[in-house]
Formats: structure tokens, C-alpha cells, sequence
């Protein structure tokens, strides 16, 4: 029989692969992924109301910041990592994201506006409802109510509507309400949903989805944001910030048990809990630049939980010139500093 103690051990890393799972984006199969539809096809989806009847909209927006690191500490073979954090201005007032106030006077320099644009935060929006039709060949699960996390693009399109006086009544409504048709189509070498709109036709829920509204209920679309960052969390991520900016490796002896790179195994045995004060950055050793990259190449991202499907990401800022010195991350927060 299992001790006490190898007990409390199992238990603490199912809820730390648990916590992992939440904020990095296991991938949930309630979340539809019509980002995975074919090219010039749509898929007919009906928005729901949040099981949160205080939250006025029928969405819920996140914020999360992405943070690179040129791989893993203690794993040599390992490759270029992101990190996905909650930005705090979620829940707080401008100013309340350690990231994002320094951030925002990189854009009063030129120089620094493209390392700005990396480090900002991306908005994406949490809605449930219905897969009315779709081509996608996918196991769908027992409950039908789904969740859509959409990005701004189409949710530009979805408020746009919503703001037309046309519309007069809530696309949500079980009687009078409007199914939404998502479309694919490709613009370059990137997926574009920008002919995307609401259904003409008003249509009344059907016995089959409303026998499901009464069997499984709402989400409470809350409950898929990621967790407000506390105080220490807030060191961390401040940490972590400067880590990534100076390009350095992500640390899991440090940061292991606060957030975690996407499909990375990490061992937290020995990392700092996040009931404690973060350690102390080690003194570094300086490190040469990174070798000149091949020329950028933009990359989608989809959507798996907590990245934004379809979010293409900026360019990579241009190497550092033979013979120049990367600016490292104290030097750039000590000049953005120095101009306030």
C-alpha cells in the first residue's frame, strides 16, 4: 500500500498536469476547430447565451500574452518554446500588467515598435452554442453544445452586426434567434473568414437542441478563462518577461510550476512552489547572439484551448547585425524607463 506521503505526491502532480492542461491548451473536444473545415466551405453554428446570466454579452473575451524562449534549460536538444500568459488587464485596470506597462512605451520608439507588436496581448473570444452544419470529419462528443473560440477577425464581424439596427432580436434568442455561417476561404497562403456573416433568415431552436440546453445546460464561459494572476504570479511573469526579451532559455527549476510551455514535458520536482517567492535570477553568463534566423516566415497558429486559431504572428525582429551587441532585456527596460 502507498504511503501518506506517495500519496500527497500523486495527487499534487495530477493537479499540477490538471493546471498545465487549463492554461496551455490541452485540447478539449467540446471546442469545435473550424479552423480544421475545408477551404471554401462554411460551417452553419448557433450561438448560445453564457450560463452566466450577470454577463451581459454572450462571450467572453481573453487576453494572452505569448512569450518565446530559445528553448528549455537542462534539455540541450530542445527548440525554440512559447508560453502562453494571462494578461492581467483582463480583470484589472490599464497599468495592472507588468508586460503590457512597459510595453506600451516601446511604441513611442520606432526602433522598438516590432518588438512592441510581439510582446502585445492577443484578444481572442469564448462563445458555446451549436454545430448546425458542418463538413468537418471529426469525433464530436456526447454533449452538442459546443464551444467556439473565435478570433478577432470574425468576432469583428459578428459585434459589426450586432451594432446594425436591422437586427432586432438577440441571435441567441430560442425563438427569433439568427445562426451565424462561418466560411472558409484563403487569402495568400492564409485562411481568411472574412465572408463570413449572419444567416438572413430567423430560426427557432429545434426539439433536439433544446432537449440538450435541458439535459446539459450552459457553460459558464468564466470558467474557460485562464486564472487571475496573484501577486507572486505577478513577479513571475515579470521574470519570465525579461527572460524572454533577453533570449534566454525557459527555466523550468524557476518558473515550472507557474506556466508552462504548450506539449513540453516538464519535470517540477525540484521548481519553486507557487505558494512561494520566485528565486532569484542566477547570475548569467553573458551569452553571443543567436546566429542570423533565414528570412521571417509568418506562422498561424490554431487554436487548441488557450492560442488564438488563425492569429498570424508578427515577424521575428531582424538579427542582430555582425559586430553589434544584442541589446539585453535591462537595457531596453532601463532606456524605456529613462524617457518617462
Amino acid at each position: 500500500m502507498a504511503s501518506l506521503a506517495e500519496i500527497r505526491a500523486k495527487l499534487q502532480q495530477q493537479e499540477n498536469r490538471g493546471d498545465n492542461n487549463r492554461s496551455n491548451g490541452a485540447m478539449d473536444n467540446a471546442i469545435f476547430p473550424f479552423w480544421n473545415i475545408p477551404e471554401n466551405s462554411t460551417s452553419v453554428i448557433r450561438f448560445l447565451p453564457d450560463g452566466d446570466t450577470t454577463n451581459t454579452f454572450f462571450w467572453r473575451e481573453r487576453q494572452m500574452i505569448r512569450m518565446d524562449f530559445q528553448g528549455v534549460e537542462g534539455q540541450p536538444d530542445s527548440r525554440k518554446v512559447t508560453v502562453n500568459i494571462p494578461c492581467n488587464e483582463m480583470w484589472g485596470p490599464v497599468g495592472s500588467c507588468p508586460v503590457l506597462s512597459e510595453v506600451r512605451n516601446w511604441f513611442k520608439d520606432p526602433a522598438l515598435e516590432e518588438m512592441g507588436r510581439k510582446y502585445w496581448k492577443k484578444r481572442s473570444y469564448v462563445f458555446q452554442g451549436f454545430v448546425v452544419e458542418s463538413s468537418l470529419d471529426e469525433e464530436t462528443p456526447e454533449n452538442p453544445i459546443r464551444r467556439f473560440v473565435i478570433n478577432p477577425s470574425i468576432f469583428n464581424i459578428i459585434k459589426g452586426a450586432l451594432m446594425d439596427s436591422d437586427f432586432e432580436e438577440l441571435p441567441t434568442d430560442y425563438e427569433a434567434g439568427t445562426d451565424f455561417r462561418l466560411t472558409k476561404t484563403t487569402k495568400g497562403q492564409y485562411a481568411d473568414y472574412s465572408t463570413s456573416s449572419w444567416s438572413r433568415r430567423e430560426r427557432s431552436l429545434n426539439s433536439n437542441e433544446r432537449e440538450a440546453i435541458e439535459k446539459y445546460g450552459l457553460y459558464n464561459l468564466n470558467d474557460y478563462l485562464p486564472k487571475q494572476p496573484n501577486e507572486e504570479e505577478l513577479r513571475v511573469i515579470s521574470e519570465m518577461f525579461e527572460a524572454s526579451v533577453d533570449g534566454k532559455l525557459y527555466d523550468p527549476e524557476r518558473w515550472g510550476n507557474f506556466y508552462r510551455p504548450a506539449g513540453v514535458q516538464i519535470d517540477t520536482s525540484n521548481s519553486a512552489p507557487n505558494n512561494a517567492a520566485a528565486k532569484p535570477a542566477a547570475q548569467s553568463i553573458p551569452q553571443p547572439a543567436p546566429a542570423p534566423a533565414a528570412a521571417p516566415v509568418q506562422e498561424t497558429v490554431h487554436d487548441t484551448g488557450w492560442q488564438e486559431p488563425a492569429q498570424t504572428v508578427a515577424p521575428a525582429p531582424a538579427p542582430v547585425a555582425e559586430g553589434e551587441t544584442k541589446p539585453s532585456a535591462q537595457d531596453i527596460l532601463a532606456a524605456i524607463r529613462n524617457r518617462k
